[in-house]
C-alpha cells in the first residue's frame, strides 16, 4: 500500500492513572472502565469527523481533517467522561483525561499514522496535567477566531526528541478555568507578591514563578478538600501581575473571609485574595475548622 501525504491535526487522549485503578479495582473491572472510557472517547471522535487511528493502551490516537473539529472533540471527551457513569459501580467517577494536539503534516500507511506532527502532539500530552488540552502554534493557527480567544499561551518548551523550543497553548474548556498566560513583556507592576496556603498539614507556597494552583475534590488538584460539597475542579488561584486572585468554578461557591472583613460568596466569579484569610470550598468555614485552607499574603 503506498504511503500518503496528508495535513491533519493529531489528538492523543490518555487516562490519567489507569494502572491505579487495577489497584483499586482490580483487573476485571478496571479493564470495564478502560473500554468503555476508551469506546466513548471513540465515538466522539466520529462524531466530530474524526477517525481513530488507535488505542494504546490507556490512550487513544485520533485523526482530524480540521484543526477546529479535534478542539471541540478534546473538548467534549472531558466533559463527556466528566458525567459519565458505572452502573456496576455506584459512586465511581471516570478518570480525567490528559490531552495533546497537534496540526501539520503526516505519512498515512497501512491503516497508521506517522511523522513529526504525531510525535509533537504526543509530547505535548505527557506534559498536560489531568484535564488539560494542550495544542501546539500550528493548531492555534488554524482555528477560527472565536475558538482561538480559548487558547492561552501558558509555556515556551522543548519536547523531548525535538530541536528547539516550542510554544504551548492551553485550549480553556472549563468555564473561568483560565491559565496565566506568558506576559514577559510587561514591566513589573509593584513590590513583589507571594502567597502561602495552608491545609491541614499541608503548604503551599506561589508567587510569580509558581503563578497558579487548583483547589478540589479530585486528586489532580494541588490542594485536595475531600468534602462532597466540593466539586471536582473547584477553584483557582492565579497570580497576575502583582495579584492573587482566586476564581470560583463550583457548583456550591467559594467562601473567602478576609480577617476581620465579612465573608464574601462567589460562584463563577472572580475575586483577589488580600492580606490574609480563609477560604471555604462549598460552604462557610472558621480559621480552626479542618476544612478551612487559610492563606496569608506578603509583599516584599
Amino acid at each position: 500500500m503506498p504511503r500518503e501525504t496528508k495535513t491533519m491535526a493529531i489528538l492523543f487522549a490518555d487516562l490519567v492513572k489507569s494502572t491505579q485503578l487495577y489497584e483499586v479495582l482490580g483487573n476485571r473491572k478496571a479493564q470495564l472502565v478502560v473500554n468503555r472510557c476508551l469506546d466513548l472517547l471513540a465515538r466522539i471522535s466520529i462524531h466530530y469527523r474524526g477517525m481513530v487511528v488507535k488505542t494504546i493502551g490507556d490512550e487513544i490516537m485520533c485523526a482530524f481533517e480540521d484543526a477546529e473539529d479535534a478542539v471541540k472533540a478534546a473538548t467534549e471527551m472531558n466533559k463527556s467522561l466528566e458525567i459519565y457513569s458505572f452502573p456496576e459501580m455506584p459512586g465511581f467517577q471516570a478518570p480525567n483525561l490528559h490531552i495533546g494536539i497537534q496540526y501539520g503534516p503526516v505519512i498515512c500507511h497501512s491503516g497508521d499514522i506517522f511523522g513529526d506532527t504525531v510525535n509533537m502532539a504526543s509530547g505535548m500530552t505527557a506534559l498536560a496535567k489531568p484535564r488539560q488540552i494542550f495544542a501546539g502554534q500550528q493548531v492555534i493557527d488554524a482555528l477560527s477566531p472565536r475558538t482561538r480567544q480559548s487558547a492561552r499561551l501558558v509555556d515556551r518548551t522543548v519536547l523531548k526528541g525535538k530541536a528547539g523550543e516550542f510554544d504551548i497553548y492551553e485550549v480553556i474548556w472549563e468555564q473561568k478555568d483560565v491559565t496565566v498566560i506568558l506576559d514577559e513583556g510587561l514591566p513589573p507592576q509593584g513590590p513583589r507578591c507571594d502567597i502561602e496556603l495552608r491545609f491541614r498539614d499541608q503548604v503551599l507556597s506561589m508567587d510569580s514563578h509558581y503563578p497558579s494552583a487548583s483547589l478540589g475534590r479530585q486528586p489532580h488538584n494541588d490542594i485536595v478538600v475531600p468534602n462532597d460539597r466540593v466539586s471536582r475542579s473547584h477553584a483557582r488561584i492565579e497570580y497576575r501581575r502583582g495579584k492573587f486572585v482566586l476564581i470560583d468554578q463550583s457548583t456550591n461557591g467559594t467562601f473567602i473571609t478576609i480577617t476581620g472583613k465579612p465573608t464574601a460568596v462567589i460562584r463563577r466569579e472572580e475575586f483577589v485574595l488580600d492580606e490574609s484569610g480563609t477560604i471555604g470550598l462549598g460552604r462557610e468555614v472558621k480559621p480552626d475548622s479542618p476544612e478551612a485552607i487559610v492563606y496569608l499574603v506578603t509583599r516584599s
